[in-house]
């Protein structure tokens, strides 16, 4: 058991790790919708996150429709995006350094302008790229070490024990 324990823990911590990494792809993947929405349907951010809201799985597409309905109603479209979505990503396996990121490309001013959305919403796509790249690299080996950490670990505690 205690072995079984300690492998399901390292079991655990991989796959935080590889959910960490799937849910930032998913937040750049909103963002290239977005800017696509911006860019080529002409939309506004509030419109863009009702659209999107349809073809995203849960807990994106929820949170998407809110901030839809609540920025299209004359809330302030930062507010109302910042705090539905922190809430949203409070599920996700994603470190406060992931959100922050991500939360980053729609502060402060600029969103009135068309231009401005698509520059700010490029350069978070950029810095959220970069991180996910950063990640990518590092996935085989962390992963790697949680799963044998484990067991090593288990079998520690076995000796240890007995």
């Amino acid at each position: 058991m205690i072995l079984g324990g300690c492998l399901g823990l390292g079991l655990w911590y991989r796959e935080q790790f590889v959910g960490r990494l799937c849910a930032l792809r998913t937040l750049a993947s909103i963002l290239e919708m977005l800017m696509s929405e911006i860019r080529y349907g002409k939309a506004t951010l509030p419109e863009s996150c009702g659209q999107l809201a349809q073809r995203l799985p849960q807990p994106y597409g929820r949170c998407l429709q809110e901030i839809g309905i609540k920025a299209g109603n004359g809330a302030s479209f930062q507010e109302v995006f910042s705090a539905q979505m922190e809430a949203c990503m409070r599920e996700l396996p994603l470190k406060r350094e992931d959100r922050e990121l991500f939360l980053q490309c729609f502060q402060g001013q600029g969103f009135r302008d068309g231009a401005m959305q698509l520059k700010r919403l490029e350069q978070g796509l950029l810095q959220l790229s970069g991180r996910i790249g950063m990640l990518e690299r590092e996935q085989r080996e962390k992963c790697r070490i949680a799963v044998g950490l484990g067991a090593m670990s288990g079998l520690l505690l076995l000796i240890v024990l007995l």
